[in-house]
């Protein structure tokens, strides 16, 4: 594999031993897009330059330029160390921020771009550590080598555009393969969490992993527990959010990763019983997850998603051999509401998220009580009550829930949702749903009962709330006398 340090990006140079015609489609695209950056980059590299600085683009922002999807968030590695890059960008930047000073990187915004400057640098994690202990580098191949895959390891130096690429990033890049610089091991030995980056790139990027990285992932896995559950659950995020998500986690849980960050998820690949048959609950999962993803109308919706996959979990905990040959799994989504919360609360996710993420999980069964529409319009503004704003979710990842290849069933019970969601939408432009309240306030309540603030108001008002959902607005004047009908059976 030639050195390609000292190769000048130009759309008609081959790179590599790749086919011509493949390389050049690469190149043409990354002149196109790092055009529409250079004012900006070329600007930054020159004041490096005279203040006697190397500076280059790296990482993702060459990797993503090559695809043809550089974005705004430019990525740029340096000689300089952090003080100094300070003092060059600082007179330079709209706004510059040291949150992350400490491991070499100062940010900055110039116009649309939002832009990192790290020192070249190397880090490692001893064998106890959460945090890794950072060395400056002094060559740009010294900071290539310690990234985490070869189609990360590329640079381009600036301002002349010359192409650095000693690990083979192209090659790998052309084949959609994710190796590392060095050997695996002493990869995922600096950084255990470039196992979970491995997995999160193959949901981003729908490449495959290489089979010495799978196999080095499978060896260490165990080493992912030293990373921070924040850093952990970043990853698992951005997994979850890719384009594949099916293929990140599949290599999670085969590597056994998934049984240190989300164990749950590999729990769902029940052992069969040759006498009690029921659906694979983790393919089915995985294959909600993808379903609800293709329902999604307004970009990845984070909630959605690990609602759809973690919604089962509570089966394992759950299943039971029924002497008639059934398998059941009474309160699974009660019992998996619950895990779901305790499993975000370790990932650190927030306690909004967490709500959200748990509440979904024990509602999407309540629909299959529905059956062909015997429910009356007070079980309809329960439901509607009860899932507050998930309701378009909920909607959402009970259709993601239908994976049956019986299509008479399918269609049965696609057709019934679309009824629920009919007369969802009735009762909404008749009784304004989604904002449900009893039919007098607080005030009035105290007002016509002559009553202080206290219990009995809180009572008297989840009485009237009860009664809005049974039978549907009231008239004023019926309110006041089911309120007073109401406090004198308490007063008796």
């Amino acid at each position: 594999m030639p050195n390609a340090k000292n190769d000048s990006l130009d759309p008609q140079t081959p790179r590599t031993a790749q086919p011509a015609h493949a390389l050049s489609q690469a190149q043409r695209r990354a002149v196109s897009e790092l055009l529409r950056v250079s004012p900006v980059a070329d600007d930054l590299a020159r004041r490096f330059q005279e203040a006697g600085h190397t500076l280059a683009l790296v990482g993702g922002s060459v990797r993503d330029a090559l695809l043809g999807r550089l974005g705004n968030d430019l990525d740029f590695t340096t000689d300089a160390r952090p003080d100094d890059v300070l003092k060059i960008v600082r007179p330079w930047a709209d706004s510059v921020w040291e949150v992350g000073i400490t491991f070499g990187t100062v940010g900055c915004r110039k116009g649309d771009f939002q832009i990192e400057v790290t020192t070249y640098r190397s880090e490692a994690y001893d064998r106890t550590s959460r945090k890794p202990e950072v060395s400056y580098g002094d060559s740009i191949e010294q900071d290539l080598v310690r990234r985490d895959f070869t189609v990360n390891a590329m640079a381009v130096a600036l301002p002349e555009k010359e192409f650095v690429d000693p690990h083979g990033g192209l090659d790998d890049l052309a084949a959609r393969t994710l190796r590392t610089p060095g050997t695996p091991q002493e990869s995922f030995s600096d950084d255990p969490l470039r196992m979970m980056r491995a997995a999160r790139f193959a949901s981003q990027l729908d490449f495959e992993v290489a089979p010495e990285v799978v196999a080095a992932m499978t060896e260490m896995a165990d080493r992912i527990g030293i990373v921070s559950a924040e850093r952990v659950r970043d990853e698992l995020n951005k997994l979850l959010l890719g384009g594949h998500p099916r293929k990140g986690l599949r290599l999670l849980v085969d590597t056994g990763l998934a049984g240190h960050v989300l164990p749950e998820l590999p729990a769902l690949r029940l052992e069969s019983d040759e006498h009690h048959r029921h659906k694979d609950v983790y393919e089915h999962s995985l294959t909600v997850l993808e379903q609800a993803v293709a329902l999604e109308d307004d970009g990845p919706d984070l909630v959605l998603r690990l609602a759809a996959l973690l919604h089962d979990i509570g089966k394992p905990k759950t299943r039971r051999f029924e002497k008639d040959g059934r398998v059941s799994f009474h309160h699974h989504e009660v019992v998996g509401a619950k895990m779901t919360k305790a499993r975000m609360t370790k990932l650190k996710y927030s306690s909004e998220m967490i709500k959200d993420v748990s509440r979904l999980v024990e509602l999407h069964l309540r629909f299959h009580g529905y059956g062909m529409g015997e429910w009356t319009d007070s079980a309809v503004r329960r439901y509607v009550r009860d899932a507050g704003p998930l309701l378009n979710r909920l909607h959402k990842l009970t259709r993601s829930d239908c994976t049956t290849r019986n299509k008479k069933k399918a269609n049965a019970l696609s057709r019934a949702y679309d009824g629920l969601e009919e007369r969802i939408a009735r009762l909404q432009e008749q009784e304004q749903l989604d904002a449900i309240r009893p039919d007098l306030d607080g005030n009035e309540i105290m007002e016509i009962l002559g009553v202080p603030p206290g219990p009995a108001v809180g009572k008297a008002y989840r009485h009237l709330l009860e009664l809005r959902l049974e039978n549907g607005p009231m008239e004023r004047d019926a309110a006041v006398a089911a309120l007073k009908e109401w406090w004198a059976e308490q007063d008796g």
